[in-house]
C-alpha cells in the first residue's frame, strides 16, 4: 500500500518496528519536504515487500559498486523520476536512509547517499569505510550523511 508522506504532520507509518522509529520518521519527512519545495513532487513510500526492485536496484548498486550489504532489514522504498534524475529511496529498520541520484542522462551526477537518523549508531557496515557529515532539520534533529559517485550504469 502506498503511503504519502507527510511532513506537516510526521508519521511513524510503516516504520514503527524502527528503535528510532520517530527519527527515521523525521528523516523520511525532510526527504518529503525537500522534494515538494525543490520539484513540486508528492514523496510517496511503500512496504519494501512490494517495492522489491527498487529495494534490489539498490543493494545491486552497493554490492556492485562497493562490495558492500546492508545488514538491516528493508522496511520502506520508492523510485520516482524528476527533472531527468531517477531518485530511489529505501528506508531500514536501523533507521539508516539509502538513495540512489541516477542522472539519465549520460556523464551527468550519480551517487549513493547515506543518511542516519538521529540517535542511531553508524552501521557497522559503513563505519569504516565512510565519514559522516552533520546536517540539522527541524523535522529530523540530527542528521549524518555521506555518499560516494557511482561509476557503472545502471
Amino acid at each position: 500500500m502506498t503511503y504519502v508522506v507527510d511532513f506537516e504532520n510526521v508519521s511513524t507509518v510503516g516504520l514503527e518496528s524502527s528503535p528510532v522509529a520517530e527519527a527515521l520518521a523525521g528523516l523520511r519527512a525532510n526527504e518529503a519536504r525537500y522534494f515538494r519545495n525543490k520539484y513540486d513532487h508528492v514523496f510517496t513510500v511503500e512496504p519494501a515487500s512490494e517495492a522489491a526492485d527498487a529495494v534490489e536496484y539498490v543493494h545491486r548498486i552497493l554490492r556492485e559498486e562497493r562490495d558492500l550489504a546492508i545488514g538491516s532489514e528493508p522496511l520502506e522504498a520508492t523510485s520516482f523520476e524528476v527533472e531527468g534524475v531517477r531518485w530511489t529511496y529505501v528506508f531500514y529498520r536501523s533507521g539508516l536512509a539509502v538513495n540512489v541520484l541516477y542522472t539519465l542522462e549520460a556523464g551527468q551526477k550519480r551517487a549513493v547517499g547515506f543518511k542516519l537518523s538521529d540517535g542511531m549508531d553508524v552501521p557497522a557496515e559503513l563505519a569504516e569505510r565512510f565519514k559522516f557529515a552533520r546536517q540539522r532539520s527541524k523535522l529530523a534533529g540530527t542528521i549524518r550523511g555521506s555518499f560516494f559517485v557511482i561509476k557503472g550504469e545502471y
